[in-house]
């Protein structure tokens, strides 16, 4: 009988919290335990001088079909199967988001044997850390229509609030809303919306901080209006940064929990990656290689949305120095870039598997372009066939690049230990050089075309006239020496969702920017994003109960 990934968690026998710490060599008293079986831990155990000779490795993907191709199941399989071959390895990994949790893809800790634990608590409330992130950042709306109510002696242009509510849940009808109404006590009544809390700057910013000091600044530094004569006006003008970060004094600190297999695994953060930079914190990451002798991350998407913001923004505020990417393939999503309908993924194809090899192609050639070696790991499937998956393999092999097929799901670490062992052989190779693709002092322009032309694959780059309007903006208030953080689809390298594969001789079209001051970065908008997603037609909330005993069903 096939189980569930709910039921395969639930009959894990999970270890005491201390016992993983004790793996990692954290004394007891470093925890601040959160039941028995997470932990948060306190800043103070990153230590610079233990990171030296430490291995980072990223986990990315090909462009994802709509049921991912599973990343999270890849990385922490890796971490079981390094783990297996005697490697101390810890995986870090963003916290769920409640929008997908409830919504399209259902749970987001792993699956099968190759799953973080306490699985039900990890996609649910968790330690709470998205709550705090909501409620911070809802502070600062509430402080700024206040505001504008009491005098506003700051002289803000309520049309120009570019500062929105956000909530952790997949809700269409709060993308635009009007407040205020109800009479002269209720405010002024104006335009607004939410976005999703994974997309909040707070979220952003959390996740660049080194520290409660640099946190509290970048909350400081976020613009939440502009005044009639056009000046920016910062969260640091109303006084809230200190409030702000005292609801995130315990959030800042990432979550310790186990793998099924008892092996250490930090979850901390969640920004998306189609709309921001789409993995853990630094902090967290730098925890784990203070800890761990291997680390393994993942970001969101492939390697042109999470992977490329990875490793040009993460990488430079966080001094990091990757040593290898993982690109994650599925034989179902090659042959659905070759055009193949979803309900014929199963069926045998092998022609097709050859046709959407062009886009694992064009993810390898990606890593590459950071001077990075790849790793191809093909997350098997059992509708797979021997001649389909010695096609990918043959293809790496003449391109010279290593693969191994990853068995994570269905057979845990023991499922990785081809992988772990590929993996291994890479990074100690040395043969990796890692260097970001842009300098942060680049023109704003020369940024965006170096992302999309050898990143997507681009031939050329369109700005609307409100993005030109901006552009000028930026250089004339300093945000143009910052890095860029690409808006677009996750499902194409380009900015149409319906070019699969690897489309070639498109334009990239630039319609807008968003401004992320307090966490560093300026989002340029390309084709149609949503801030606040809707559920499906089918969601996944649908198929979640609880029963009287208090054991909750339907959470894959």
């Amino acid at each position: 009988m096939n189980l569930t990934d709910q039921e395969i968690a639930r009959a894990s026998t999970m270890r005491p919290i201390n016992q993983i710490a004790q793996k990692l060599q954290i004394d007891e008293d470093e925890l601040r335990p959160y039941g028995k079986y997470v932990a948060k831990l306190p800043l103070r155990l990153i230590d610079e001088s233990k990171m030296i000779g430490k291995k980072l490795i990223l986990v990315t993907a090909i462009t994802p079909t709509v049921a991912g191709e599973g990343k999270t199941t890849a990385s922490i399989g890796l971490c079981e199967g390094l783990n297996k071959i005697g490697i101390k390895t810890a995986v870090v990994l963003r916290e769920p988001s409640l929008g997908p949790v409830f919504g399209m893809k259902g749970g987001a800790a792993g699956g099968g044997y190759s799953q973080v634990l306490p699985m039900e608590s990890i996609n649910l409330h968790f330690t709470g850390d998205f709550a705090a992130i909501e409620k911070s950042h809802n502070l600062l709306a509430a402080l700024l229509d206040n505001h504008i109510h009491q005098g506003n002696t700051l002289n803000i242009d309520a049309r120009k609030i570019v500062w929105k509510r956000v909530m952790d849940m997949n809700e269409r009808a709060l993308r635009d809303i009007v407040t205020g109404l109800g009479g002269a006590a209720q405010g002024i009544p104006r335009e607004s919306g939410f976005d999703i809390t994974a997309a909040s700057e707070v979220m952003a910013a959390l996740c660049l901080a080194k520290d409660l000091v640099d946190l509290k600044e970048k909350l400081g530094n976020i613009i939440v209006a502009y005044t009639y004569d056009n000046q920016p006006v910062y969260a640091r003008e109303l006084k809230a940064q200190g409030a702000m970060t005292a609801l995130l004094k315990h959030t800042i600190m990432p979550n310790l929990v186990q793998t099924i297999e008892g092996n250490p695994a930090i979850i901390h953060g969640g920004p998306f990656a189609n709309i921001a930079q789409g993995s853990n914190s630094i902090i967290a990451t730098r925890m784990g290689l203070s800890l761990a002798d291997y680390v393994v991350t993942e970001a969101g998407f492939a390697s042109d949305l999470g992977g490329e913001k990875f490793l040009d923004l993460k990488c430079q505020y966080g001094g990091l120095k990757p040593d290898l990417a993982v690109i994650v393939t599925t034989i179902r999503a090659l042959k659905s870039h070759a055009g193949v309908k979803f309900e014929a993924l199963k069926e045998p194809n092998a022609e097709a598997v050859k046709v959407g090899l062009e886009n694992l192609e064009k993810h390898i050639e990606n890593i590459k372009h950071f001077m990075l070696c790849p790793v191809v790991a093909i997350n098997k499937f059992y509708t797979d066939t021997d001649e389909e998956i010695d096609i990918v393999l043959k293809r790496c092999e003449a391109l010279g690049v290593k693969a191994a097929i990853s068995e994570g799901w269905e057979k845990g670490g023991e499922g990785c230990i081809d992988l772990a062992k590929v993996v291994k052989e890479v990074a100690e190779s040395g043969k990796s050089n890692f260097t970001p693709l842009y300098n942060f002092d680049w023109p704003i322009e020369q940024k965006i075309e170096t992302v999309a032309r050898k990143i997507y694959g681009a031939a050329e780059v369109e700005y609307s006239l409100k993005a030109k309007q901006q552009i000028r903006l930026f250089n004339k208030i300093g945000l143009d020496k910052v890095p860029i953080c690409i808006a677009k689809t996750q499902y194409s390298l380009s900015d149409d969702p319906k070019l699969i594969n690897r489309p070639k001789g498109f334009t990239i079209k630039i319609r807008e920017f968003d401004i992320a001051a307090g966490a560093g970065f300026i989002i340029p908008i390309a084709g149609t994003i949503m801030r606040m997603p809707g559920l499906p037609s089918k969601p996944a909330a649908e198929n979640i109960d609880i029963g009287a005993d208090g054991n909750i069903t339907g959470l894959f």
